[in-house]
């Protein structure tokens, strides 16, 4: 099998920068990974740093079933990024991250939120999906985060963080600009707080099945 290209493992370790530089996640608590073909993904090492990822911190992973190919071990959620890329052939990124605001209402008790609080989530991002708390790296876990994930671009994972997947870094990145938004606004307004009309809703949502959806 071919090697990944040089040009391909520096941009993932570039989305990886970007990724911590904008605050998404803390010290290893994230991590990423691409589709790069020929049935396999490029993966960041366990407990690694995004914000100072290098080319030894990526491991190479058969999608089939998130084993190593290049002996760098992957991250614990291995499980769930190869089985999102699985269920998705819509997709080609996988990222779990661990925003302020989205992770403090993870840890609400309130479950039933609205998060279409600004138009950028039902045009970009759609229904938010939810997963129970569950042991980190555990194959539950997995199970029910790739459930999850196969009807939605985004999900909460409770007591944990989120993971969103996307056709590509930017995308993936802006989608969880977005919901730490929307999650920002409603911790700040708390009661107060006023989604868009469900009319409105429908017609950014009935948009963003025009334009393809995911990340569109």
């Amino acid at each position: 099998m071919k090697p990944v290209a040089r040009e391909q493992r520096n941009d993932f370790i570039a989305a990886c920068h970007a990724a911590a530089e904008r605050g998404l996640l803390r010290c290893s608590s994230g991590n990423l990974s691409w589709r790069v073909g020929d049935g396999r993904m490029l993966v960041t090492r366990t407990r690694s740093w995004l914000g100072r990822l290098t080319d030894a911190d990526i491991a190479v992973c058969a999608i089939a079933d998130g084993t190593s190919l290049n002996g760098v071990r992957p991250t614990v959620e291995v499980r769930f990024h190869a089985g999102i890329l699985r269920a998705r052939p819509d997709v080609n990124v996988v990222f779990h991250y661990q925003s302020p605001c989205a992770t403090a209402l993870a840890c609400r008790k309130r479950r039933n939120l609205n998060y279409d609080v600004i138009a950028e989530i039902p045009l970009y991002i759609g229904p938010v999906g939810q997963v129970p708390y569950l042991p980190p790296g555990s194959a539950e876990l997995a199970d029910a985060v790739t459930e999850a994930m196969t009807g939605h671009d985004l999900a909460m994972m409770m007591n944990h963080g989120q993971v969103t997947a996307a056709r590509d870094f930017d995308h993936a990145i802006q989608n969880a600009e977005f919901f730490e938004l929307a999650c920002q606004i409603l911790l700040a307004s708390g009661r107060d707080v006023r989604p868009l009309p469900p009319k409105a809703v429908r017609q950014l949502l009935a948009l963003r099945a025009r334009q393809g959806g995911t990340g569109a």
